[in-house]
C-alpha cells in the first residue's frame, strides 16, 4: 500500500452539480452526489453512488485489478441495447483509507460512456425570466420579439350568463 503524496497526488472532491453518464444515448448513471478523483496526470474519474447507477445493466465479472494507492478494483460488464462492453465500469469496494470515500461507488471508462456535467446544483438553479429571453430572441428579421402578438382566439368570459344551457353531449356517458 502506498499513500498519496506530492510525488503521486490524489484528490477527491464532490462535484458541485449533477453528472450523468450516457451509454448509447441512454442514462446509465446520474446523480448530484458524484465524487471526482484526480490522480497525478490522469484525467478526472467520476465516481457515482450505486443508487445513482442503473445496476440492472451491469454484471460483475471475475476481473480484479490492484492499484497500490487505492486497493483492489472489481469490474462490471455493461449490457445494454444489444451492446456488451466487457469490464466497462469498476468499483473499489474496500479501498485504502486515503481514498475511502470512493468505497462502493461506480466509475465508467470515458471511451464507453458520455459524461454530461451540469455545474449548477438543482437548489442553486435560477428560474428563467421568460420576458428577458423573449426580449433577447431574434426572429431572424433582426427585430426583438419583445412586442406581444395579438391574441389569435377570444378569451371566454367566465361570467357570461348567455352560455348554452344545454351543452352538446349533456347526459352522454362520462363526458
Amino acid at each position: 500500500m502506498k499513500i498519496p503524496d506530492e510525488s503521486h497526488p490524489i484528490t477527491i472532491d464532490r462535484f458541485s452539480g449533477t453528472v450523468r453518464a450516457l451509454f448509447e444515448g441512454h442514462d446509465i448513471a446520474g446523480s448530484d452526489d458524484v465524487l471526482v478523483l484526480r490522480e497525478t496526470n490522469y484525467p478526472p474519474v467520476y465516481y457515482f453512488p450505486r443508487e445513482g447507477v442503473e445496476m440492472a445493466f451491469l454484471r460483475r465479472t471475475q476481473t480484479v485489478t490492484h492499484c497500490p494507492y487505492k486497493g483492489d478494483a472489481a469490474y462490471f460488464t455493461i449490457y445494454r441495447d444489444g451492446q456488451i462492453i466487457e469490464d466497462g465500469a469498476w468499483s473499489y469496494e474496500d479501498p485504502y483509507a486515503a481514498v475511502g470515500s470512493i468505497a462502493n461507488r461506480v466509475a465508467f471508462y470515458p471511451e464507453h460512456v458520455e459524461f454530461q456535467l451540469d455545474e449548477h446544483a438543482p437548489a442553486e438553479a435560477e428560474a428563467l425570466d421568460v420576458d428577458a429571453v423573449v426580449r433577447h430572441t431574434d426572429s431572424g428579421s433582426g427585430n426583438s420579439q419583445a412586442e406581444r402578438w395579438p391574441a389569435n382566439v377570444e378569451t371566454p368570459d367566465l361570467d357570461d350568463d348567455e352560455r348554452d344551457p344545454d351543452p352538446p353531449y349533456k347526459g352522454v356517458g362520462a363526458i
